[in-house]
């Protein structure tokens, strides 16, 4: 059956922390840094939830959609850092969002966006689903050594979302 992106949103926390910044505490530079990693500056979470930037991203992505909280069939979330264990961060999302539909977390993380899309061509291949949330949301901020300059340097924070509809070719090659 496959699927169609309607709309896609996304949110960054307000902090951006440069190369230059993290050389300030880490062995390291902008140089050894962008070289690696391409990577110039990351966002962090100083006041912003979990919650805050997967909210934004879903209403960003149900506004470019044309789509209501009360036409979703399924929200799937993709977290290894949700706010909270239980309820899930979907379960989070649908309550904020006003939507009455099943949710759930799936947890695969780098390739967790591409996990919850292949979730999402599921309930549409069954007929279960016209209309999908599938956000990815994560706060490594929280979980990241800031003192391992192998790994911090490589993660942040933010959210994404797109609304899908059934019908089409599927992009997916899993």
């Amino acid at each position: 059956m496959g699927f169609r992106v309607l709309g896609t949103g996304s949110a960054l926390p307000a902090r951006s922390v440069t190369n230059d910044e993290l050389s300030e505490f880490l062995d390291t530079s902008d140089e050894w840094i962008s070289q690696r990693t391409g990577i110039s500056e990351r966002r962090l979470c100083t006041t912003e939830t979990l919650d805050d930037l997967a909210l934004a991203a879903s209403r960003a992505a149900l506004e470019a959609a044309g789509v209501t909280p009360d036409q979703l069939d399924l929200i799937v979330c993709s977290t290894t850092s949700g706010d909270h264990l239980m309820p899930a961060e979907a379960c989070a999302v649908a309550e904020l969002l006003g939507a009455s539909c099943p949710a759930f977390d799936v947890s695969a993380a780098c390739a967790g966006f591409v996990f919850a899309l292949d979730v999402a061509d599921g309930w549409f291949a069954r007929g279960r689903a016209e209309r999908v949330l599938v956000v990815a949301a994560e706060k490594m901020s929280r979980v990241v050594d800031w003192q391992d300059r192998a790994t911090c340097v490589l993660f942040g924070d933010g959210a994404a979302a797109a609304v899908l509809a059934a019908g089409g070719e599927s992009p997916l090659a899993t």
